[in-house]
């Protein structure tokens, strides 16, 4: 997959990707021998790189995988309270994979795990506007205004939140079952959205991100992700 080069060097760990684009201008990199320029794309797989002579160090594969977070389990790699990590769920592919955002504790379903920092940074930012969808199990009266008031903006710790879509999937007397899609990921976003309308999540479940849906992935389970979905999450931002 072709890259910028700056972006290239700057994952080989050799230069800052400011530092990288100074060696460019200064004409100090080569790609298959000829002299790049700022703005020049590669391919780390398949081209020769080389700064000031020297051929860069290789690149660790990329590795994007889904995995179905169980509750019970913080979404770190390591845990100053003992707790489980996610990090031992995905610990046979013998290589350090980062969580993309992050789901609570008591929360369970899709979590995108990869070591491409990148890829990560692009799908967390706040204005990738990356679509999130929860199947939520609440308690209380889940009438029409109450739809209509999660379907609204919400102030939720100093902060308004966008619209939210919320579909009813199941409904009793008692409460039901929900589907919410936002679009920000805010801490504890949908638990305390329906706080405020007056529900209590019993089971937070994501079943999708950007497109992407968890499937029939069993709980606990991973998978890598394909390439179809890895093109969608990356078209999302």
């Amino acid at each position: 997959m072709e890259e910028r080069l700056q972006k290239i060097i700057a994952a080989s760990g050799l230069a800052s990707r400011r530092a990288a684009e100074e060696l460019i201008s200064a004409g100090k990199v080569r790609v298959n021998g000829a002299v790049a320029a700022l703005g020049d794309k590669a391919d780390a797989a398949k081209d020769r790189i080389t700064v000031e002579g020297r051929a860069l160090p290789p690149q660790e594969e990329k590795v994007y995988i889904m995995l179905n977070k169980p509750k019970g389990y913080v979404t770190t790699l390591n845990d100053e309270k003992g707790r489980r990590t996610v990090a031992e769920l995905v610990k046979d592919i013998g290589l350090r994979l980062f969580p993309v955002g992050r789901l609570d504790m008591y929360s369970e379903g899709l979590l995108i795990m990869t070591n491409d920092g990148a890829f990560a940074d692009r799908l967390m930012h706040p204005r990738g506007g990356v679509e999130k969808c929860y199947r939520t199990t609440v308690t209380g009266s889940v009438s029409l205004s109450v739809i209509e008031r999660l379907r609204e903006p919400m102030m939720i710790d100093g902060y308004r939140t966008n619209g939210a879509g919320v579909e009813p999937e199941k409904l009793t007397e008692r409460g039901g079952v929900l589907l919410v899609t936002i679009c920000e990921g805010r801490n504890r976003q949908v638990r305390k959205m329906c706080e405020q309308a007056g529900l209590k999540v019993t089971r937070l479940q994501r079943i999708s991100e950007g497109g992407v849906r968890l499937g029939d992935l069993k709980t606990g389970e991973w998978r890598p992700l394909t390439r179809a979905e890895i093109d969608r999450l990356e078209h999302t931002v």
